[in-house]
C-alpha cells in the first residue's frame, strides 16, 4: 500500500494545487520585489511590477535568473532575509570558481526536510527503518537534506557521509540498514564490493535506495536493484532551490513528482525563452514559492526534460518530470560534483598553459574518472620525465582545489590535440548514461 508523508497536499486535486501556487506566487513576487533589489532591477528593466502578477498564468512575464546572475550577485545579492534570520548556507561550485551560495532560514530548512521526508516515504520508508545517508555532508546539500528528511520520518539515521566503503558495509550489516541514500555510482560500487565479499542480495538487509546528484541509466538502475536486492528510486534537486527533494520518484519509477506546493516548473525553449506546452522537451525552469532567504524566481536549470501530468498509479497528483536528458550548457556532473570546462580552463591558463586541452570523462568500475590532456607550449616541451611529472602534479593540485574532486592530468607534446574547424571538442564523455 502506498504511503504519503503529507497526503493532504501530495494527493490534492490539481485545482487545489493551482490555487495554492497562485496565492503563494503573488506573495513571493511581492517578497522578492521588496527585499531583493537585484531582482527588482531585473523586473523594472522588463517593465513588470508585482501588481502584474495575479497568479501562475502571469509567470511568463517575470525575468529569468541564470547561473550568471548568481555569480554577479555573489555572495549576498540575492538574499531575501536579513543575515540575522539566516541560520545556514549550502554551496556548490559555480562556472569559474565563484561558488553558488544558498541561504536558509530555519523555516526554509524545515520545508526542505519535509520535501526529503516525502521522498523517503515514497520509497517505502517509515519510523521502523534504518536510513544510511552516504551522500557527502558539509557544503554539499545531499547529506544534510536527506539526514533531515530521515529524522522527520523517524528513521534511525546513520550519517556515514561518502567514502570509507568498509565502514559503510559494516554498518549496513551490523545495524541492518534498510534504506541507502547516495549517488547511483557509489551504490553500484557498494553493491560490487559486497558481491566480491560473497554477499548475495538476500543477505543484504537493504530494501530501498534513494539515488541522485548525477545522471544514471535504466540499465544502471536494474544492475543496482539486482546486486543489492532493492528498489532504486531517483531524486532530483539543486542547491539553488534548496537541494535534493525538489522532485522524487514513487513506486511507479516512471519519472519524479515535483513538490508543487514549493516549486513551479516550466519548460522553455532554451534558445528563445518561450514557454512550451506540457509534454514538450525543453529546458526546465523553477520558481521557488516558499523559500524565504534565497527566493529564486524563474531559475533556468539548464536541464533538458519533459513534464507530464498523466495520472500516476501511486495516487500523487504532483506533475512529474522525466529524468533530465542532457544539458543546454556544458556542465558535467562527475561523482556528484558540478564541473564546468571553464573552471578547468581557468586553472590551465593561470598556470601559463595554452587553451588547447581535452577533458575525457569515463566510468570505470561504476566510478566516474576525469582525465585532462593538456598541450605544452614549445618553450615548456621537454623530455625530462621528472619535470613533466612535477608539472602534472602541480596542475592536478590546482584542479583539485578548483573543482573539489581529483582529476588526472596528462601533458602532451605541442600540436598533438586535434584542432577542429568549428567548435573545439573540449569534452569527450564516454559514460553510457
Amino acid at each position: 500500500m502506498e504511503r504519503y508523508y503529507q497526503p493532504e497536499i501530495e494527493c490534492a486535486s490539481v485545482e487545489e494545487i493551482k490555487a495554492l501556487q497562485d496565492e503563494r506566487l503573488v506573495k513571493q513576487v511581492k517578497h522578492v520585489w521588496e527585499n531583493v533589489p537585484y531582482y527588482r532591477r531585473k523586473m523594472e528593466e522588463k517593465g513588470v511590477t508585482p501588481e502584474d502578477i495575479k497568479g501562475t498564468q502571469d509567470l511568463y512575464k517575470l525575468p529569468f535568473l541564470t547561473k550568471d546572475d548568481l555569480r554577479l550577485a555573489y555572495p549576498y545579492g540575492l538574499m531575501g532575509k536579513p543575515l540575522k534570520e539566516c541560520v545556514r548556507i549550502q554551496s556548490t561550485s559555480g562556472t569559474t570558481g565563484k561558488r553558488v551560495v544558498a541561504f536558509y532560514t530555519q523555516h526554509d530548512i524545515d520545508l526542505w526536510e519535509d520535501c526529503c521526508a516525502r521522498a523517503i516515504v515514497a520509497a517505502g520508508g517509515t519510523d521502523e527503518d534504518v536510513c544510511q545517508v552516504s551522500y557527502g555532508y558539509g557544503l554539499f546539500t545531499g547529506g544534510p537534506g536527506l539526514n533531515g528528511g530521515s529524522h522527520k520520518v523517524g528513521c534511525l539515521t546513520i550519517p556515514t557521509s561518502s567514502g570509507n566503503t568498509e565502514r559503510q558495509i559494516m554498518f549496513i550489516q551490523d545495524l541492518q540498514s534498510t534504506i541507502l541514500c547516495c549517488t547511483p555510482s557509489y551504490a553500484a560500487y557498494l553493491g560490487e564490493s559486497m558481491k566480491e565479499m560473497g554477499l548475495t542480495p538476500d543477505q543484504i538487509p537493504l530494501k530501498a535506495g534513494i539515488f541522485g546528484a548525477e545522471a544514471w541509466s535504466e540499465e544502471m538502475r536494474q544492475d543496482i536493484q539486482n546486486t543489492l536486492g532493492i528498489k532504486a528510486y531517483d531524486i532530483y534537486g539543486l542547491t539553488e532551490l534548496s537541494g535534493p527533494g525538489v522532485a522524487f520518484e514513487c513506486s511507479e519509477q516512471s519519472g519524479m513528482h515535483i513538490n508543487e506546493d514549493h516549486f513551479i516548473a516550466e519548460i522553455i525553449d532554451p534558445n528563445t525563452g518561450e514557454v512550451l506546452p506540457e509534454g514538450s522537451k525543453g529546458e526546465l525552469v523553477f520558481t521557488s514559492l516558499t523559500k524565504e532567504a534565497f527566493p529564486l524566481l524563474r531559475y533556468r536549470t539548464r536541464d533538458i526534460c519533459v513534464l507530464s501530468r498523466e495520472k500516476c498509479s501511486c495516487g500523487r497528483t504532483f506533475i512529474k518530470m522525466a529524468k533530465p536528458m542532457g544539458r543546454s550548457d556544458d556542465m558535467l556532473i562527475i561523482r556528484g560534483v558540478n564541473v564546468f570546462p571553464s573552471q578547468i580552463e581557468a586553472v590551465l591558463l593561470n598556470a601559463g598553459y595554452p587553451a588547447n586541452y581535452q577533458i575525457i570523462v569515463d566510468r570505470v568500475h561504476n566510478t566516474d574518472t576525469l582525465d585532462v590532456q593538456v598541450e605544452m607550449t614549445p618553450e615548456m616541451f621537454t623530455d625530462n620525465m621528472g619535470e613533466i611529472k612535477k608539472r602534472q602534479s602541480d596542475l592536478e593540485a590546482g584542479l583539485r582545489s578548483m573543482l573539489g574532486i581529483s582529476a588526472r592530468v596528462v601533458l602532451v607534446a605541442p600540436k598533438t590535440i586535434v584542432r577542429s574547424e568549428g567548435k573545439a571538442v573540449r569534452v569527450v564523455d564516454k559514460r553510457k548514461i
